[in-house]
């Protein structure tokens, strides 16, 4: 019989990202304590710009947009927001979605599937991926559930599981 495997990914859809950000955007303009304080969130290139007139402010509308993005089911590890800073009278704070597991990343997901999960897995590195293989697909259940319990600084997402 042939493996079974999966892939591990770090991928945010960015449809669900743009919508979160809109959600943000409409609750902004209609909540009176942002009322003329110049609250704005919007995209900026490929990052998102939160503005205001204080700092306090500032933290709100990043405060806002993670709840949203949570509402949506994005992981906030997938958000990678700056401190607020002072831009003339401004106090902006860019944020950036964060994608794809870095080779260091990776290898530290294939460490602990080699030392803490069942015998006969194989972890091999692709890219921006990780694809775990194995005959058993009961191993390959108690990887996903070790994964889980584990808490890295960045997204995991299960895919292709075949």
């Amino acid at each position: 019989m042939a493996d079974s495997s999966f892939d591990i990914v770090s991928k945010v859809e960015r449809q669900e990202v743009d919508n979160a950000l809109n959600q943000a955007a409409k609750e902004i303009s209609q909540r009176y304590d942002f009322k003329g304080v110049g609250a704005s969130i919007s995209w900026s290139g490929e990052q998102i710009l939160m503005e205001a007139n204080s700092e306090d402010r500032v933290k709100a509308i990043l405060d806002v947009f993670q709840s949203k993005l949570i509402k949506r089911g994005i992981s906030l590890k997938a958000l990678d927001a700056g401190e607020p800073q002072l831009s003339g009278k401004e106090y902006k704070i860019f944020a950036s979605i964060k994608e794809g597991i870095s080779q260091d990343n990776a290898k530290k997901v294939a460490k602990a599937i080699r030392d803490e999960g069942p015998k006969g897995v194989k972890a091999q590195v692709q890219g921006e991926e990780l694809r775990v293989s194995s005959k058993s697909r009961d191993d390959l259940q108690a990887v996903i559930a070790l994964l889980k319990e584990k808490d890295y600084d960045f997204a995991l997402q299960f895919v292709n599981y075949r």
